[in-house]
Order: structure tokens, then sequence, then C-alpha cells
């Protein structure tokens, strides 16, 4: 029962697996959090104090932060302009046109009810939903139909392959195990140059599919091509499109037109950048609360309306699609595919060994069960880590060559933390997540804004005016601090008020006295 219970199992997760990839890209593991409820209007309501109290008169969503008008006059002005266009070494800022007026979206603006006043301070229904991530699943989608259907069936095949050899082992009288012992000693150097020449071809085979990055110099893995990835990225728009059909904002809905307004303005700013040029980028907005981006490695990307809704002002917004860009540019679905199908063919040789060595089925399983575990959180997810880390920094960059108030990428991130606080949803740890944690997003940006900031001057963007939007969210948690330890104060003093000491410890207090 054993032996089958593994089987089962081994073809239940792999099928099921691979196709939830097909329909549930964009979904990783990560802690479920309410969508824009009252703690994420609270975390707005909380800066929006700080900004009026410093005597910055912006406190409207659309100007809550430093630069705005500047961004808005590039980015809506009928004219010619140089914006931005760097890479690290010797990039030059590419020149683009605007074309979008810059009164008409003002007035599109206005009415867009994330980017306009703040939403009043009452409750929405809370629903649960994802934590915020902006990139696919977290095993990329594999590539042909026929790879998809085989997969169970090679992990079925070395499950059968390792417990057929314990069992053959088993059933071998003691002579013959001596007999075979003796053979594989005296032919150890045929079996080790054996191995060897294995072990060869596969590190021939793995670093004649190593690319370099040009955007990033990063060496990476990648063992499918742009071509097998076509087919699947249109099965999966088509998967999505389903399912966000009556879900989906028309293109003349307000939410819709400045997203898509701030989108090409960070396509136009980076066309110098490889890749960017090539993906014929489309835009599609979910009405939906979940606080939630992806990218399709064919350039449709999907934005939610939750999301429109948590960002504070239009930088930050620019700094999440920034992102997005960077996961097609940088090819993290199929770098991530390479990567899940080397480990899995890795896996199998364990796996056959796993079912080989096992005395008995019960324990196989539970090797098995460990093994895909440690391959999961020493190797997958820390990889899936790293790469949400290099998309935040690329990101930043192209954000940073449209003139955008790049101070306001590590904001957003502490707000969402905060909000996380106040909702008093559980810290899980890292590790155990495909995505940094908030607090290293935001340190890890902390660190990457003053490359940021010279980048926006090399593009001739003008300097950023004050305060600090990072010390305005700095000071805005001071004061709520106290805010909240004064309300505490003033709620256990009317309880003492309202519930006196009971009369017999009021006695005994008096005896002591």
């Amino acid at each position: 029962m054993s032996f089958v219970y593994g089987l089962q199992s081994a073809t239940r997760n792999c099928v099921s697996s691979r196709f939830n990839l097909l329909t549930n890209w964009r979904k990783c593991n990560t802690t479920a959090i309410t969508s824009l409820d009252c703690h994420q209007v609270q975390v707005h309501h909380i800066v929006n104090n700080i900004e009026c109290k410093l005597g910055v008169k912006r406190c409207n969503r659309l100007t809550s932060l430093p630069g705005n008008s500047y961004f808005y006059r590039t980015f809506n002005n009928r004219r010619t302009g140089y914006l931005s266009s760097l890479k690290s070494k010797g990039n030059k800022c590419t020149a683009r046109r605007d074309s979008f007026p810059r009164q008409k979206l003002i007035e599109e603006v206005a009415v867009g009810p994330a980017l306009s006043v703040l939403h009043p301070l009452s409750c929405f229904p809370i629903r649960d939903i994802r934590s915020f991530h902006t990139s696919p699943r977290c095993q990329a989608a594999p590539i042909p139909l026929l790879w998809i259907i085989l997969k169970p069936v090679q992990k079925l095949l070395a499950i059968i392959v390792g417990r057929g050899i314990r069992k053959w082992w088993h059933a071998l009288p003691p002579n013959k195990k001596e007999l075979f012992k003796e053979s594989v000693r005296k032919n150890k150097w045929k079996l080790f140059l054996g191995l060897s020449t294995f072990g060869l071809l596969f590190v021939v085979f793995y670093f004649t599919h190593l690319e370099v990055s040009p955007i990033t110099g990063r060496t990476k893995l990648l063992l499918l091509g742009k071509e097998h990835f076509s087919l699947l990225a249109e099965l999966e728009y088509e998967a999505y499109m389903e399912e966000f059909k009556n879900d989906m904002l028309t293109e003349k809905d307000a939410q819709y037109l400045n997203i898509k307004e701030v989108f090409y303005h960070l396509i136009e700013c980076n066309k110098d950048i490889p890749g960017i040029s090539e993906i014929k980028w489309i835009i599609h907005v979910v009405d939906s609360p979940d606080i939630n981006a992806f990218v399709l490695p064919n350039g449709h990307v999907f934005v939610f309306t939750g999301l429109f809704n948590a960002v504070v002002n239009v930088h930050q917004l620019a700094f999440i699609l920034g992102h997005e860009i960077a996961h097609a540019v940088l090819e993290h679905a199929a770098e991530k595919a390479s990567v899940v199908h080397l480990l899995d063919f890795l896996g199998l040789i364990f796996l056959t060994m796993i079912w080989a060595v096992c005395p008995r089925d019960s324990l196989a399983i539970v090797g098995q069960w460990l093994q895909s575990k440690l391959k999961e959180y020493l190797f997958s997810r820390p990889y899936s880590r790293t790469l949400e880390a290099e998309a935040d920094k690329v990101g930043l960059r192209l954000a940073a060559k449209a003139c955008v108030d790049v101070r306001s990428s590590s904001v957003f991130w502490q707000q969402l933390e905060l909000a996380d606080t106040l909702s008093g949803h559980p810290n899980v740890p890292e590790w155990l997540s495909t995505h940094p944690s908030h607090g290293n997003r935001v340190e890890q940006l902390d660190r990457l804004i003053p490359e940021a900031l010279e980048i926006r001057e090399t593009c001739n963007c003008p300097p950023l005016s004050e305060p600090d939007p990072r010390l305005v969210f700095k000071l805005a948690m001071k004061d709520f601090l106290q805010e909240s330890e004064k309300k505490d104060l003033n709620t256990t003093a009317e309880k003492q008020k309202v519930d006196p000491l009971p009369i017999g410890k009021q006695k005994q207090i008096q005896e002591h006295k």
C-alpha cells in the first residue's frame, strides 16, 4: 500500500503542479492579507496628516510626494524632450516624444479613485487575498506540452526503478550478493570512468547553456529559447483573459488610462534597454481588490485595481510597473523554468537512490517528501527571491530614467509592512517565502536609491523637492506611535474608572495602609 501511495502521490503532485502552472502562474505561496481595508486606508491617512503638518500642500494623492508636477509636465506636454536612458556603463539618455496632453491626464486622474482624494476612513468589506507580489508562479511554467505530460511519468519511472533495484537486491541469495560486490570491486575503475564521463557531459551541457545578461551582466542558465515560450505564453494569456473576462476594465476607464499612460511613459524612456523595444507591451487592468500585478513572457501585463488603490502616488505606481518590465526584459520566466528543469533532472537521480536504498516503502515516501522540501527551501525559493531582488534593482533604474521620484519606492513596502502589522497578520519568515520580506526590500532599495538619483541627474531630470518621502513616512510613524500610546493610556484610565477595585481588595489596601 505504501508503494501505491507513493505512486499516487507522485502522479497527483506532478500532474496537478504542472497544470496548475498554466492557470495559477502568478499565485505564489505567500501570506494572506486583506485587501485595501481599514488598515491600508489608515496608512494613507497617517502619511497624509504628516504631509499636511509639514506644510506640504499635497494632501491629495495625485501630488502627495515631491516631484509630481515635473513628472506630469514631462509626461504629458506635447513637446519633444530628452528623458532618460542609462545603463551602468556608458549609457545615453534616449530622446522621446511626449505625446500625452497634460490637461487631459489631469482630468482623467481627477476622476480616478486611486490617484484622487484619499478614501474616507470607513471599512470596505474585508476579503482575504494573497500578499502582494510581482512575479509569476514559484516554478516558472515549463515549455512544450509533451514535456509537461512526461514529467510525472519520469518521476513514476524513477520510483519504479528505485523500488525494483531494492526488491532485486533483497531477493538475491547471499552468495550472489558477494559475487556482485566482488564484481563491483574488480570493475571499480570502469564504473568510475563511466560516472566521470557522465559528470563531464553534464558539466559541459551546463556551461554551454549559460548566458550573460546584457542588462545586469549576471550569468544565468537558459535551457529554453524564447520560441519555446511563445505558445505557452499565448495559452497563459487566453487562460487569464477567460478568468478575468468579467472583471476587465475598459480602455476608456480612468484607472486604466492612468496606469496605461504611466506604463508607456516608462517604456518610452527606456527604449535603449535591450529587449524593451522588441516586446509588444499590452496592459490589462483587472477590477479586483487584490494588491497584485504580474507579467507574462510575451509582454502582457496584468495590474489589479487593488494595487492601484494601495499606492499613495504615481511614483510608487511607476516603480511597481518598472519592476514588472524588468521581469520580462530579464527573461526571468525562462531562467526560472531552466533552473526548475535542471533541479527536476537531478531530483530524479536522488529519487531513484532514495527508493533503492530505503528498506521500506514508508521510509522511501518520507525520504521523497524530505527531498522535495529541501529542494524547495534550499534552492527554488532562495532563487526566486534573488530574481525578485534583481527585478527591484532594475525596476528602480527604469523608474529613475523616467524622472520618477525613486525615493518613494521603499516607502511603498513600508506601507505594506505597516498595513500587515495593523491587521495583525503573522510575520512569515523570509526563508519560507518566494519573495523577499518587506523589511529586506526596504533596506535594499534604500541602498540603491543613491545610485538611482545619480541616474536621474545623468538624464537631466530636475532636482527633487523636499521633504524626502522616506522622512515623511518616518515622521508619520513616530506621530502614529505617540497617538497610539496616548489612546492606550486614555483607554486604561477609562477602564479603571469604569471598573473600580472590588470591595474586598479595597479593604485589604486600606488595612495595609
